[in-house]
């Protein structure tokens, strides 16, 4: 018997202030709620601008811990709403130490649970290993009223090993909030072949899972802050996909949208009983994973 949740993403830009995005937000979640949703995704580090193009040290004053302002604002829409919403905050855990942190609230219980992002890149225009410790949490779902939720943050999507750890845990869905776009220097082909790659890798992670997949990405363009790149053209294409790697919606590139998903709950079950495949896994051949390389 089909068990439906309505779903949505928020597909955004920068708006050029914390208050001003988190105004933009709470519209999007008012729209998603009045279209029945009750799960809804944000994109990655929706506060503000991607400000890890460049290293600054003054930069680490747009954290805020957890709880703290925006998980209050964002949990009492939560509740108003009756609406489970997945965040992606810039955790000041510490002096000298932050995360790259996913936040669940659900509805009228408050936050539930958090994750902070374990695979940290270090790449031209990502310079994230100067502003993020890795997480610490490990890959553990999060229980909701809508389902257990596998949170994994951007970065975290090129691993097959993340979703599965979050599979075996009894993750129902898997959710990516995201910030990733082109480099303005590169030509339309190898811009093709890097969004392709982005999508088709995530759908890989709901097939061989046999799991709903839901990546929320930003949209439009953004300059280095310190006017030393080229900045990035972050290619929206926010999706949802099925446990069979379906598309069930698809957002455009370079606008904002809701867009709005309805995922059968049930199907996973009836895919993993035609395609079993953690039934066939050979954990007893699978040590060497824990290796960097085999040499």
């Amino acid at each position: 018997m089909a068990r439906m949740l309505k779903t949505a993403l928020l597909q955004e830009t920068d708006r050029g202030s914390r208050d001003a995005n988190l105004d933009a937000i709470e519209a999007g979640l008012r729209d998603a709620a009045a279209q029945g949703a009750h799960l809804v995704l944000l994109q990655e580090l929706h506060n503000g601008p991607y400000f890890c193009q460049s290293e600054d040290v003054d930069v680490f004053d747009r954290a805020e811990p957890i709880p703290g302002p925006s998980t209050e604002r964002l949990g009492a829409l939560a509740a108003e709403l009756g609406l489970v919403v997945v965040a992606s905050l810039f955790e000041r855990r510490a002096a000298g130490l932050y995360h790259n942190t996913a936040v669940v609230f659900d509805r009228d219980k408050g936050m539930v649970g958090r994750y902070r992002k374990m695979h940290i890149p270090d790449d031209p225009g990502f310079y994230e290993k100067f502003y993020f410790t890795p997480g610490d949490l490990g890959f553990e779902p999060i229980d909701t009223s809508v389902g257990r939720l596998g949170v994994l943050v951007c970065w975290d999507q090129w691993y097959p090993e993340a979703a599965r750890l979050m599979a075996l845990a009894g993750a129902e869905l898997l959710l990516y909030p995201t910030a990733i776009g082109w480099d303005p220097a590169d030509d339309d082909t190898e811009k093709a072949r890097q969004r392709e790659a982005w999508i088709t890798v995530q759908r890989g992670h709901a097939v061989a899972n046999g799991l709903p997949l839901l990546a929320c990405n930003r949209t439009g363009f953004e300059p280095d802050p310190n006017g030393e790149g080229r900045g990035i053209r972050f290619w929206g294409s926010s999706f949802v996909a099925g446990p069979q790697g379906e598309f069930l919606a698809q957002a455009g590139n370079d606008e904002r949208e809701l867009l709005i998903a309805e995922i059968d709950m049930a199907r996973s079950e009836n895919v993993r009983r035609i395609w079993p495949f953690l039934r066939d896994r050979r954990i007893d051949a699978y040590d060497d994973l824990r290796k960097r390389f085999r040499d």
